[in-house]
């Protein structure tokens, strides 16, 4: 029996993807302990393993013996080790408790899961810290990058995962691979044989429900605004609804979010978000506010000035010592990004899962909180937290169940702990 703990467990989808790892090798498996600070998570995950987190994993002291240790921990900035004690330190991070742990009861294995910015957080120091910490308790370590959408999962996601083996070097035969950036070159990368890790693609179209609840639907005065400006609402598919970018987008004063506007309103807008962010104009990233001598560099119309300030009164464009640019924020959409459902989605955050849409069977509407969970790789057994704005957040914290399974399968053939473990 091969028991294991299930540390920042979340909703617990680092365990669903071990326990379905455990279970294709044959290996029976038992949890022992998971912690879990959050309430709500905590809710959700009795509702699916019948077993009550604990709490703060600081406040832990003693744990039942364990052979393996699960650990999605947060990228606690490690300003602590960087101020006090320099970088060969960790005291004062949640990776201390990982580590913590590891020293105490040295478990055969783990693997810890993390967003991909942590190998590059403070020039690659925080990263190096970590590895360097792992290593000095004996435990061979190797890691990825992967991307959720080479393993059966329609999501761009990146994360970095950390496997670690007691006095062995584990070799994995998956290689990291950041996959497609965007869902457009997912589409074109798509084509090319060999790209995916896996032999079947799946898109956001797989994943869609047939018909939810008309609670999901977008309001009525929002449908109106868009059908205003497309021919078709299949024209929304891979849209961005975002005021300081050009492309694929749409904006608010097409929209009207904020008050109807002229064409030549509109032609102006556009105008400026287009070239503000040209490197002649200064190098900031989201562009640089202009004066009305740089606007008539690409927008040099009669009525400017008329212009510029009917748009002000409206609040889509702002004056700061005689410089303008835009009064820009997603948070007046009600949707934000449109998913192209023959691609991936964009990541799944907490803070905005809710407010993703897509269209689908001439309903343009935010995808639900049980097309999160497959859009992570659960499956529909899994029970949802019956708050939906629980739920979008949970999902937006969670991890890529597939991948965790793919990664837990790798590491034990590729270590033989098959064999070790096996009843």
């Amino acid at each position: 029996m091969l028991k294991f703990i299930d540390l920042f467990a979340g909703i617990g989808g680092m365990r669903l993807g071990f326990e379905q790892a455990m279970q294709e090798l044959g290996i029976d498996s038992q949890c022992v302990l998971a912690s879990e600070i959050d309430k709500h998570a905590q809710t959700t995950y009795v509702m699916n393993f019948d077993e009550q987190p604990e709490g703060d994993i600081a406040q832990i002291q003693d744990f039942p013996r364990f052979d393996f240790l699960l650990a999605g921990f947060p990228c606690q900035p490690f300003s602590y080790a960087g101020k006090q004690k320099g970088f060969g330190d960790t005291r004062g991070t949640l990776f201390f408790e990982i580590e913590r742990i590891l020293k105490a009861y040295r478990p055969k294995g783990f693997l810890l899961e993390n967003v991909r910015g942590l190998t590059t957080h403070d020039k690659g120091r925080t990263f190096k810290t970590i590895l360097q910490k792992l290593h000095e308790l004996n435990y061979g370590v190797t890691y990825l990058i992967l991307n959720s959408s080479n393993f059966q999962v329609p999501q761009n996601r990146l994360r970095v995962y950390i496997v670690g083996i007691d006095q062995d070097q584990p070799t994995l035969t998956i290689n990291s691979h950041i996959g497609a950036t965007d869902s457009h070159k997912f589409k074109k990368l798509s084509t090319q044989a060999n790209f995916f890790e896996t032999k079947k693609i799946m898109l956001v179209k797989d994943i869609l429900e047939d018909n939810p609840s008309n609670k999901y639907d977008c309001s009525t005065d929002f449908i109106t605004k868009l059908l205003n400006i497309i021919d078709s609402p299949s024209d929304l598919n891979g849209k961005r609804l975002i005021d300081y970018r050009n492309g694929n987008s749409i904006h608010s004063w097409e929209l009207g979010i904020k008050g109807e506007c002229t064409s030549e309103e509109i032609e102006f807008m556009n105008a400026l978000i287009a070239n503000r962010r040209k490197k002649h104009f200064g190098s900031d990233q989201d562009g640089k506010k202009l004066t009305i001598e740089q606007i008539k560099t690409f927008f040099d119309h009669e009525n400017l000035e008329k212009i510029i300030q009917s748009l002000i009164i409206k609040r889509y464009l702002q004056e700061v010592n005689g410089r303008f640019n835009p009064v820009a924020g997603n948070m007046s959409f009600e949707v934000f990004k449109f998913l192209d459902p023959d691609s991936v989605s964009i990541t799944l955050v907490s803070s905005d899962a809710h407010k993703i849409g897509v269209v689908h069977k001439n309903r343009i509407r935010r995808i639900t909180p049980r097309e999160c969970a497959r859009l992570q790789g659960f499956p529909d057994s899994f029970k949802l937290h019956p708050k939906d704005s629980l739920a979008y957040r949970q999902f937006g914290n969670s991890v890529s169940v597939p991948v965790v399974k793919s990664v837990i399968l790798d590491l034990f053939r590729s270590a033989n702990l098959s064999t070790f473990f096996r009843t």
